[in-house]
């Protein structure tokens, strides 16, 4: 349901069915993400994880769902890069893109084992953010040929179909 609060308190119900009368509720702002959409994209990954229609090689859903975050979400919020400094230490520095990260580290041959990625955490991302990763979760599952019945009931829950 969405409702429209005016400036006397009281509510217009927007989308969907009246609040009951004696039933507690939460309220989302609709502008910002949802759990609604926490819920989807978690029920899709997990869809697409167990039918192993994805080309991802993985044996556990939390390393599933991270590589869908990095690679259709919204993908890394930060770098953490090793350099030797000039006292021979081993250091690490954050920095907000990949290309801040020293070109030397970025072209080495040991580039993976010297600098991580940090995903944005999905309690962070914005409701745009969260759309378009959704869209492009079901994008993959179609082109991946998912069919099931479970992933047609959560896109039938989502009024996707």
């Amino acid at each position: 349901m969405k409702v429209l609060i005016d400036a006397d308190d009281r509510f217009t119900v927007v989308t969907g069915k009246a609040p009951a009368v004696g039933r507690h509720y939460v309220l989302e702002e609709a502008q910002s993400a949802t759990s609604e959409q926490g819920r989807a994209f978690h029920a899709l990954a997990q869809e697409f994880f167990r039918t192993g229609l994805h080309s991802y090689d993985v044996d556990n859903f939390e390393a599933f769902r991270n590589l869908l975050k990095r690679d259709l979400g919204a993908g890394f919020e930060s770098y953490l890069y090793a350099y030797v400094d000039d006292e021979g230490l081993v250091q690490q520095r954050k920095v907000d893109k990949y290309f801040d990260v020293p070109a030397e580290i970025r072209k080495s041959p040991r580039v993976a084992s010297m600098v991580y990625g940090k995903l944005k955490s999905w309690a962070e991302y914005t409701k745009k953010e969260r759309t378009e990763t959704i869209d492009r979760l079901i994008s993959a599952m179609n082109q991946a040929g998912v069919n099931t019945a479970k992933f047609g009931e959560i896109l039938a829950g989502m009024g996707a179909e």
